[in-house]
């Protein structure tokens, strides 16, 4: 794993690191996932194979017993074989040129999976760039967005369980957008 910034905010240590999401330490890690909660591709799929059949029958029984997860939305499962407890299934927009809400949409995802590990107790999460693979959400753009969703976040916690949210991925290219936008988002040291 490289970290390229690490950024102290109210309290909590904000990470952009390379690395391999399915092997980070966090106590939960965040699936880029589709509605449906199939794992057969991307990040979804690394996930699922990595963390064993659980995650994809957890999965398959959180639909049948409450529908598609909406996008913005998420739903938790058990993290099967992976190092983190739990796995985040957030559902982030598909990108269709910008004016079809996905910015507040993608907000609403990291916000929902902040949320989600702050009411199970646990103090790390592991975030990848949701959206910005297939489903075509511009890097920059993303990036802003969830530095924008987490502080947000943050600074409307009067106490959350979380002490570390990494933003993980697994391509240089990526974890260079995030850290030129971590700069201009949060300028300080």
């Amino acid at each position: 794993m490289k970290t390229f910034r690490s950024i102290p905010y109210l309290g909590v240590e904000i990470e952009v690191v390379q690395g391999n999401l399915v092997q980070e330490d966090s106590e939960a890690i965040v699936n880029a996932a589709n509605s449906s909660l199939s794992h057969g591709g991307g990040v979804a799929a690394a996930i699922s194979s990595a963390g064993g059949p659980t995650i994809q029958q957890e999965s398959d029984r959180y639909v049948r017993e409450n529908g598609p997860v909406p996008t913005g939305e998420v739903a938790v499962t058990r993290g099967g074989d992976l190092p983190a407890r739990y796995v985040i299934h957030a559902v982030g927009p598909i990108w269709k040129g910008g004016n079809a809400g996905e910015q507040e949409l993608l907000a609403s995802a990291v916000r929902a999976s902040l949320r989600a590990a702050d009411q199970l107790g646990l103090a790390s999460i592991s975030i990848p760039a949701i959206s910005s693979g297939i489903f075509g959400f511009p890097k920059k753009l993303c990036a802003r967005t969830v530095f924008r969703a987490i502080g947000g976040f943050l600074e409307a916690s009067e106490h959350t369980s979380l002490q570390r949210i990494r933003l993980c991925n697994v391509d240089e290219k990526t974890c260079r957008v995030f850290w030129e936008v971590s700069l201009e988002e949060f300028p300080f040291e």
